[in-house]
């Protein structure tokens, strides 16, 4: 996977693409880590009523971030952000975790 690596080092290399935060384990040490923000609208339905919000997703390297876990913290452009339920592998390498945060 050398050249899945490379793309990823390029892709998260890249400051018009990827940005600096800060990830705080519950309980533990805070690390820097470089994130992908996307923040896509959704749609949720609830009985006959669909609802319109905006949503925040963090897309970070497992290699930077093994195992994170809900209640777990990003810090970026001085927001705290919280990680709400649980991460996803969604790549088909499970290279990348995709985190559902919201504004602690």
């Amino acid at each position: 996977m050398p050249v899945l690596d490379a793309v990823l080092d390029t892709l998260f290399g890249d400051p018009a693409i990827a940005r600096d935060a800060l990830y705080a384990p519950t309980g533990g040490e805070a690390v820097s880590v470089r994130v992908v923000v996307r923040r896509p609208d959704e749609v949720v339905g609830f009985g006959e009523t669909r609802i319109h919000t905006e949503t925040t997703v963090f897309e970070v390297r497992t290699s930077e971030i093994a195992a994170p876990r809900p209640g777990d913290r990003l810090t970026l452009d001085g927001i705290t952000y919280v990680i709400q339920g649980e991460p996803e592998r969604r790549d088909p390498d499970r290279l990348i975790w995709t985190l559902d945060v919201r504004p602690s």
